[in-house]
Order: structure tokens, then C-alpha cells, then sequence
């Protein structure tokens, strides 16, 4: 990634006469986001660009000669998609289908491909693309932390058929068996559970309040509010006590892979 983006922000953040976390708190924005933007080491979303135009008075810069090329993300994940890269801590809980930041190219394919309206070809590639780059938080062994609560349904579902399903299934096993994730099912028998409306986002940081966040069909919303994520926090937890311990969580898991024709 060429950093002269991140070298005209700091320019100007420096020209204003403001820190790093002054800047960051005027944004609504956290220091190391900030820190990693002028290093070249992350874009921010086109939301972030308007408040960082807005904070330093820039007028569209920021926004207008934002780069191309860090792939595409829905609008309503816009916000989401950049806490999520700063994010020291995540909690996943999947409802429908394998969190993002967990699926293969060929499972996220099988996702993004029949939407409507339809996606030309390239499109397509683009947004694999993207949700793939997502993924590559999971390359730092340490940080973030990552847990995936997951429901039953989303094994049930063969998305893409059985052998994209066997394949993802297992990438997430093998996640979790070399202690990068950890991973706990939900079980179908469970019935009723606190977080049965939608899928949801837990985010911890090294320098800001936690967020949630959660979606539903063409909508998502980033919850700031400590009431609210305090809320969210404990449904997230009270489920986590009904789910399936890891050992057996893996276990359902390399078995649902079989079943779809995964062999060791």
C-alpha cells in the first residue's frame, strides 16, 4: 500500500498542531487507527475519511483521493469494517452463516455470488476479494483475540454444497485446534436462545470503549452506547453458557465435515 495518503494525514494532522489522540477523539476515531493510517498500514472507511476531512478541515481530501483497491464493503458495514481492523478483541456470534473473517474464498463466494441484483462476474471478485483481506487480521498469531459462537444452523446449511461446506468447516477446525480461535456450537436442541434475532459483533480496543455490532438484511448498525453493549455483552455470555464446550464443539464439528464427505 503506498503511503502517501497516510503521509498527507500526517501532514496536516501536524500542521493543525493536534496529536494523534486529539485527532482520534475529534474523528471518533482510536490513536492507533490513526497511527496505523499514517504509517500505511490501513485506509480508513470512507465514514472515518469525512470525519478526518471534517476534523482537520480539509474540506473532501481525505474523502475524495480516499484509494481504491482496499476492496468494497456494504455502506452499513462501512464503520463496522474499520473498527473491526483495530479491534484487540472479537467475539463473533453467527446466526445464518460463517462470520467473514472465518470463511474460505470458495464458502464466501458461494455467499456473495447469488445476491440480488445480481453481480457481474468481477464484482463478485472484488467482494471475495475484500472479505478474504478481512481474514488477514487472523495472520498476527496473537492479536486479535478471536471467539466464534456459533449457531447449529449455519453447519446445517450447505451453502455452496457439500464439499465448499466440508472445506470450511475443517479451516475453522483447524483454527481452532492450533489455538488461533475458539470456536463453541450452539446446539439445535437448545431451541430459544438470548441472541436468536440476529447476528452480532462484540469489539474490544487498547485505547476506547467497546462496541457491538449488529446486522439483518441490507442494514447493520454499530452500537456505541455502554447501556446498550452492556446488554449485548451479557446476552452474548448467557448463550456462551449453553454452547457446547470446545473439545465438543470440535468434535460436532469434524463430525458435520464427515457427513458432508470430508475424509482425513
Amino acid at each position: 500500500m503506498s503511503n502517501t495518503y497516510g503521509e498527507w494525514l500526517k501532514a496536516q494532522r501536524e500542521a493543525a498542531g493536534v496529536t494523534q489522540q486529539e485527532l482520534a477523539t475529534a474523528a471518533v476515531m482510536t490513536r492507533s487507527h490513526i497511527s496505523h493510517i499514517e504509517a500505511g498500514r490501513r485506509l480508513p472507511s470512507k465514514a472515518d475519511a469525512r470525519r478526518l476531512d471534517k476534523a482537520l478541515n480539509t474540506g473532501n481530501v481525505l474523502t475524495s483521493f480516499l484509494p481504491d483497491g482496499d476492496g468494497a464493503v456494504a455502506e452499513h458495514f462501512e464503520s463496522a469494517h474499520a473498527l473491526e481492523q483495530q479491534a484487540v478483541e472479537l467475539r463473533e456470534f453467527a446466526l445464518s452463516f460463517v462470520p467473514g473473517i472465518l470463511q474460505t474464498e470458495r464458502y464466501a463466494r458461494a455467499v456473495l455470488s447469488p445476491s440480488y441484483p445480481p453481480v457481474r462476474g468481477k464484482e463478485c471478485d472484488r467482494l471475495v476479494v475484500t472479505r478474504l483481506e478481512r481474514a488477514k487480521i487472523l495472520e498476527d498469531p496473537v492479536s486479535p483475540v478471536v471467539w466464534a459462537l456459533l449457531d447449529e444452523a449455519v453447519l446445517g446449511r450447505p451453502i455452496g454444497g457439500p464439499d465448499v461446506m466440508a472445506e470450511q468447516i475443517m479451516h475453522i477446525v483447524r483454527l481452532a485446534e492450533s489455538g488461533r480461535i475458539r470456536v463453541h456450537v450452539l446446539p439445535r436442541s437448545l431451541g430459544f436462545h438470548p441472541l436468536l434475532e440476529s447476528m452480532l459483533t462484540l469489539m474490544w480496543f487498547d485505547d476506547q470503549p467497546p462496541v457491538a455490532y449488529s446486522e439483518g438484511v441490507r442494514m447493520g448498525k454499530v452500537h456505541d452506547s455502554p447501556a446498550v453493549v452492556q446488554e449485548l455483552q451479557g446476552r452474548y455470555d448467557l448463550a456462551l453458557s449453553d454452547a457446547l464446550p470446545l473439545k465438543e464443539s470440535l468434535a460436532l464439528l469434524r463430525a458435520t465435515a464427515k457427513d458432508y464427505g470430508h475424509h482425513d
